[in-house]
């Protein structure tokens, strides 16, 4: 009998998805997910919601600006962009992806216009300048009418469904990498996404507007159901690719099973689910800036471990890739930049948008003064 040695030759592959594709697919679902919690006051009426509705309508607006320029960037150039229209394919989900995008952003800028209008009207009576001109430009017609704004809303809404199911199905149908090629991902990006927003929303209660004690009650509560969610997942993920019910499950598990680097992961996700959960249910008063900044981290690093961890996997061969994180703009530059814009973004938005900020403060306590200063001149 002849022996054989067979060699299996690998290659070097670029890293498909950079930091800057985590970076979108973190503040989009950020974006979409606050959207959602906008909805019992803008829509529905709650008046007990109003600061839940405007800090979430403030995070909705600063996550989902900055998420198109991370994506951009992350196609090294508009240019490939315009291909998407140019060049449609139906059976790719980023193509389709790349007309759900505008639905959702055009939908929220729509809603966010229609939802303000009335607060635009009021703060262009203000003495006159540049700023009360536009205010006054954006507030014509005074408040609008309900309907108008529940048709916004839903146009955002189903936006912002679309944006959920496709960023989730184009990693999940990558057959070449078990890790990814499961139904689980895209229920999994939207639980933590959903978990990211409030813990966004936390944090801007913190330092946006005056903390209200209530709203952080309420939010480290239904921070509690979301944490239950991704555990739920992700329990449901190691059950069936333990059980053998799914080959692909079964592979993707042994794949990163006897990893030192994934069983440390494991232990990550596990802490960073249970300890916010302990906490808000703890001292859910008192709590919120440390479960935010956890939440808002896991929902970042969740995106991390799967985007650019699963690339650390050889589709062929033993072991794992060794990346690097590039200290350039195609990496830690591009995290920095991103979160530049985001801050300017936010600045910006705070001091001249009525969204629970400066300018609302300005808005709210004008009436107020105007009142005293009567008061004074008939005394």
């Amino acid at each position: 009998m002849n022996s054989q040695i067979i060699e299996i030759l690998n290659v070097t592959r670029e890293t498909a998805w950079l930091p800057w594709a985590v970076q979108y697919f973190f503040l989009i679902g950020l974006s979409y997910c606050s959207f959602i919690l906008t909805l019992p006051y803008f829509v529905f009426g709650r008046s007990q919601h109003a600061r839940l509705g405007r800090l979430a309508l403030l995070g909705a607006l600063v996550c989902g600006l900055s998420a198109p320029v991370a994506l951009l960037a992350d196609l090294h150039g508009p240019g490939r962009f315009y291909n998407f229209y140019l060049h449609f394919q139906p059976q790719s989900w980023m193509s389709w992806g790349s007309f759900f995008i505008p639905v959702y952003l055009g939908g929220l800028m729509l809603y966010t216009w229609l939802a303000l209008r009335g607060d635009f009207a009021v703060m262009g009576q203000e003495a006159n300048s540049l700023q009360t001109r536009l205010y006054r430009m954006a507030g014509r017609g005074g408040k609008a009418k309900q309907p108008a704004v529940v048709a916004a809303a839903l146009l955002a809404l189903l936006g912002a469904v679309l944006v959920a199911i496709y960023t989730g199905m184009e990693v999940m149908v990558v057959q070449a990498r078990p890790l990814w090629n499961t139904p689980f991902l895209p229920l999994q990006f939207a639980m933590t996404a959903f978990v990211g927003a409030i813990g966004l929303l936390l944090l801007f209660n913190r330092f946006v507007g005056g903390r209200d004690t209530q709203l952080e009650i309420s939010l480290n509560r239904l921070l509690v159901f979301a944490l239950a969610g991704v555990l739920a997942l992700g329990g449901a993920w190691l059950f069936v690719s333990l059980s053998g019910l799914s080959a692909s499950h079964s592979a993707a598990f042994s794949q990163v099973a006897g990893m030192p680097q994934w069983q440390l992961t494991a232990v990550w996700a596990v802490l960073a689910t249970v300890v916010p959960m302990v906490l808000a249910v703890w001292r859910p008063a008192s709590s919120g800036l440390m479960t935010g900044l956890i939440a808002v981290h896991s929902a970042w690093m969740m995106r991390w471990t799967i985007l650019i961890g699963g690339q650390d996997i050889p589709k062929t061969g033993a072991g794992l890739y060794d990346y690097h994180l590039p200290l350039g703009s195609d990496g830690l530059l591009g995290i920095i930049g991103t979160l530049g814009l985001w801050i300017v973004l936010l600045i910006l938005m705070v001091d001249y948008l009525p969204l629970a900020g400066s300018a609302l403060v300005r808005h709210n306590t004008k009436p107020v003064n105007a009142a005293a200063s009567g008061v004074a001149a008939q005394n």
